[in-house]
């Protein structure tokens, strides 16, 4: 029995859970899927609004991908479907190539979305996601403020009816100068009102007063998004708000998600390749951390490979039922943990929810007014618009800083992926900047102990006959000549100098340009008299050195220890 379920697990990691599922967690996960369902719904249209395509098909995005990830996935409470990051990037993917929400824009979404799930899903099968965790927290999290920013600006048309465009700040100030004299007040208005009602109604709800009279509004606060639908539409219907220019979604189709194999050549895959890959880098990363927290909070496993791999089937099965690019939602799931789910299966319950929307209640959306969706994105979004994080890591680390300003800076002045792709350049530019400036010490003994630490920090006992040495970094050809320039310099200024001993314990790999250096720096000293120690080496460095010409002409010797090599170098003052 225990090989039987070793190997459904295998196959169907979802039967982990599948059977202990009872009816505890059937209630709970059900009651999760009704709150989850109420912020999906007028999400998922807003969100294909944003990429640029029919709202019908953010509720496409919610059915098949989260019932794929369900059966496949790690995380008990991940929420996967269409977000605002992702679907502003199908947006800068797609636009430059088609007319916005033309046939052929719709089938190279679904074709984006297929690719999408190509890529994350050989990465996942090849045990490659370490790779796309290469990308540094701080551009990241650059990327993703500046992104909210442009797809907050990016909805402002909406809320004043007039052509803005907002691929980047230069774009949209440009757009909005020669527009805004064109907009409609009646609209600005509803949008406005719209916003505050989303913004504030949240704050008296969670007031002491009105907890004090009604109770709990933990349910209320969540479901305003498609309070505020309902009542919108309600008051275009009665109210016949179409007359003084509120436009609406208009006729939205009904029925199951077409399936089928998005259209499809060579040519178009190459186009769409980099668009692809930049969005199955965002949306891994996201969905990985969204699902690593919870997974942290439930003490559950989480294997970052099987994770790509479902997320990859998961926009797999997007491409193939007329959807767009999906990845985790942070906060669907965190109102999905919060409200209770105990198991994926919130996530199958929430797909049917949509199934019934879909097949049924279309015809209900046709008279939401545009202004409702574009203020529930901005308000979503702006949240993340938090400049905080760019003063703390400037503060915690210059390059870091750097890399942030550069990536946002790249966003919002050029466009999304082109200002990724430069902080992600800037990053490791910076990476091999840091590598190639090591932290190197002139060291000494802490007295009364076996710890030596640098000079320049701490009290310490030294000998003029001896040079202690570290370098806190794995040598290779980027730093070698900087530490044989800091050692030759360390030399220079000590005519008294019998020994030279290098602290090895930080050096976790040579490659051949240091030892070489190492070499030439064994042979110079020795005209000087001046002998070269080792001490501390780890056995891959030692591994590396036993092929090497370096430990047949060693002037000196090797030390297990630091300290060792300080007494029997000398003894007169290291006892």
């Amino acid at each position: 029995m225990s090989d039987l379920n070793s190997r459904l697990m295998t196959l169907l990691p979802a039967w982990q859970w599948l059977r202990k599922y009872n009816q505890a967690k059937f209630k709970s996960d059900l009651l999760s899927a009704f709150i989850v369902i109420a912020m999906l719904v007028p999400q998922g249209m807003a969100y294909a609004m944003l990429a640029g395509l029919p709202p019908i098909m953010g509720l496409y995005a919610s059915i098949l991908p989260m019932i794929i990830y369900a059966m496949v996935g790690g995380s008990p409470t991940l929420s996967i479907g269409p977000v605002a990051i992702i679907s502003m990037m199908t947006f800068a993917t797609l636009n430059p190539l088609f007319e916005v929400g033309s046939p052929v824009y719709i089938q190279a979404a679904c074709l984006l979305a297929f690719m999408v799930g190509v890529i994350s899903l050989l990465l996942g099968l090849l045990k490659f996601g370490f790779l796309i965790q290469l990308i540094s927290h701080p551009v990241i999290k650059s990327f993703i403020i500046a992104s909210a920013l442009l797809i907050a600006l990016g909805q402002f048309k909406f809320l004043v009816d007039v052509p803005l465009k907002a691929n980047n700040i230069p774009e949209f100030l440009l757009s909005f100068w020669q527009y805004i004299r064109y907009s409609n007040i009646e609209t600005f208005i509803f949008g406005m009102l719209s916003l505050c009602f989303l913004i504030y109604m949240p704050k008296i709800l969670s007031s002491h007063a009105v907890q004090s009279r009604i109770g709990s509004t933990a349910f209320i606060s969540k479901a305003l998004p498609l309070i505020l639908v309902v009542a919108s539409i309600a008051a275009v219907y009665f109210l016949n708000l179409k007359e003084i220019g509120i436009k609406t979604v208009g006729e939205i189709p009904s029925g199951f998600p077409p399936l089928s194999m998005p259209y499809w050549n060579m040519d178009l895959v190459i186009t769409l390749l980099p668009g692809a890959a930049m969005i199955a880098m965002i949306s891994f990363v996201e969905s990985l951390s969204i699902a690593q927290a919870t997974a942290l909070q439930q003490r559950s496993d989480l294997n970052s490979n099987q994770e790509l791999v479902a997320l990859g089937l998961a926009n797999l099965s997007a491409g193939l039922s007329s959807a767009f690019p999906v990845t985790g939602s942070l906060s669907r799931t965190v109102v999905n943990a919060d409200s209770g789910a105990k198991t994926p299966m919130a996530g199958v319950f929430s797909s049917l929810l949509i199934v019934l929307v879909s097949l049924y209640f279309t015809g209900f959306f046709r008279d939401l007014p545009l202004a409702i969706l574009a203020a529930t994105i901005i308000v979503s979004i702006w949240k993340l618009v938090d400049f905080k994080p760019f003063i703390e890591t400037w503060r915690y680390s210059k390059a870091d800083g750097i890399a942030m300003w550069i990536t946002f800076f790249g966003v919002i002045c050029i466009d999304i992926s082109t200002g990724l792709m430069i902080g992600i350049v800037s990053t490791f530019i910076l990476l091999l900047w840091r590598i190639s400036r090591p932290h190197i010490a002139v060291i000494g003994l802490i007295e009364g102990t076996q710890h030596f630490r640098n000079i320049q920090r701490h009290h310490v006992l030294t000998s003029s006959k001896l040079l202690s040495m570290r370098i806190d970094e794995n040598l290779n050809f980027l730093n070698a000549h900087i530490f044989k320039g800091f050692l030759i310099n360390a030399v220079s200024h000590n005519i008294d100098l019998e020994h030279v001993v290098i602290n090895c314990s930080s050096i976790s790999s040579i490659d051949l340009s240091a030892v070489e250096m190492l070499e030439d720096v064994n042979a110079e000293l020795n005209k000087l008299n001046i002998k070269l120690h080792l001490s501390e080496i780890k056995g891959p460095v030692m591994d590396k050195l036993q092929h090497s010409k370096l430990l047949k002409h060693l002037s000196g010797k090797i030390y297990l220890t630091h300290f060792q090599a300080m007494q029997q170098l000398s003894p007169d003052v290291f006892q």
